[in-house]
């Protein structure tokens, strides 16, 4: 009997994590290991906090893997295509003498997809090659901005009001640098909402952010040396600047995938609530399994709503889950992938955690807490339910929330004080804004 092989395209956080998990539910067989990076997998979170002020040192920020893995690693190695018929990855190694690609067939008999996402780039490929424009896709990029951070740019300009963008005017307040924050709809909108972006709006202009709302960016211009100068906004306006960091949100990693006879879209590879890919007719493809940012799958708690997230927590447990059912002997054993989604993020001294989905809310109430104290529980409703649920610097109430997902809406009550708890609209975006 030939050697089972299972091979992982995508060699980031879900990918060793899923390595991890087959291992540990018995998988013996050969295991392999893809990824585009040249680094082996680290934590990625603090990219966009921590290293950029310095509080961490600029070595790389590994994830720690407690397993012996016996596994082949192929780094700095993209995958290019999938052909399910002969069940192989193709692999691009490079490039020979006459400048060809040279191309690798990795056979496998079941497949993990992990591609995960990428940061979305500026519009125009000339103005994002400008020197001084930055996406925050890896770790080098962290580190050359940290670099340019440190040597104190003149203003920094941001394009984004997601987490990430949010994340970078804190720190660049920390560094006590001059930053402007250009959002064309409402802070946070899409994630939050816009009544709680509101309060993190407020947090930053009494942080010092130049915050500019309902504008966007029509033109980065740059100096006759190629060097990043000017930024000119939808509104007139010109600012100079020297620094300019892109934060427009993820693109999903599935090139690779177009034309695999998988079910793909920008928004991922769908699969079932068991992490099984699906083809375009939305029948299992057998063997093969996708777990983390690149996945779409329906959410049971969310009356199977198809979703797509890029959740830390979500990646290492789809990705378990999906090594389980792996390895698992039949489809009666497998494991439903019912993660509750949680997130959080550090900025201007705040520590946010949010649980659930919020983004379908059409109510919200806060349940403990002040928002002027910037200390506070959020709940978020929707046809008379509780669907998430928000901490501003209150994680440690946030285990009672938990169990209230999926029950009735207002939730328990706080205790902290008790106060008028009237629900108010969310007010969540209806489209993608940048």
């Amino acid at each position: 009997m030939t050697e089972e092989r299972i091979v992982i395209v995508g060699a980031s956080l879900a990918g060793l994590r899923g390595a991890e998990a087959l291992r540990s539910a018995g998988f013996q067989g050969k295991l392999t290991l893809v990824g585009d990076e040249k680094n082996a997998p680290y934590d990625r979170p603090p990219l966009s906090k921590h290293l950029l002020t310095g509080e961490i040192p600029t070595s790389l920020p590994a994830l720690p893997n407690p397993y012996q893995l016996n596994a082949e690693w192929h780094l700095g190695v993209a995958a290019t295509g999938l052909n399910i018929k002969n069940r192989t990855v193709e692999l691009a190694n490079g490039v020979d003498a006459e400048r060809l690609v040279v191309r690798h067939r990795l056979p496998f008999d079941q497949l993990l997809i992990t591609t995960g996402t990428r940061a979305r780039p500026w519009s125009n490929p000339s103005e994002a090659a400008l020197d001084g424009v930055f996406l925050i896709r890896n770790f080098e990029d962290a580190v050359k901005l940290r670099e340019k951070l440190a040597a104190k740019p003149q203003r920094v300009v941001i394009i984004g009001g997601g987490f990430i963008g949010c994340e970078v005017a804190s720190c660049c307040c920390e560094l006590g640098l001059p930053v402007v924050l250009i959002q064309r709809g409402a802070l946070l909108v899409h994630a939050l909402g816009k009544a709680i972006g509101d309060i993190v709006a407020q947090m930053q202009r009494e942080a010092g952010v130049d915050l500019r709302l309902g504008v966007s960016v029509s033109k980065i211009e740059g100096n006759s040396q190629g060097q990043v100068q000017r930024v000119h906004l939808s509104d007139g306006a010109v600012l100079d600047t020297d620094l300019v960091v892109v934060a427009l949100g993820a693109v999903r990693n599935v090139e690779w995938l177009q034309k695999s006879g998988l079910a793909v879209s920008k928004r991922g590879v769908r699969c079932d609530q068991f992490c099984r890919v699906l083809d375009p007719s939305g029948a299992v493809v057998e063997g093969i399994f996708v777990a983390g940012d690149v996945a779409e799958w329906p959410h049971p708690l969310y009356d199977n709503r198809v979703i797509a997230i890029e959740h830390w927590g979500n990646a290492v447990v789809q990705a378990q889950t999906a090594a389980y059912n792996m390895v698992a002997k039949t489809a009666e054993t497998m494991r439903l992938h019912d993660h509750l989604p949680d997130f959080w993020s550090s900025q201007f001294g705040v520590n946010i955690k949010l649980i659930g989905l919020p983004e379908t809310a059409d109510q919200l109430v806060f349940t403990q807490g002040l928002a002027k104290d910037r200390k506070f529980i959020a709940a978020y409703g929707e046809a008379g339910r509780t669907i998430a649920v928000v901490s501003f610097n209150s994680a440690r109430w946030l285990p009672a929330y938990r169990k209230e997902i999926n029950k009735s809406f207002p939730p328990m009550q706080g205790a902290l004080e008790q106060f008028d708890c009237s629900p108010i609209a969310p007010e969540f975006a209806s489209s993608h804004q940048t």
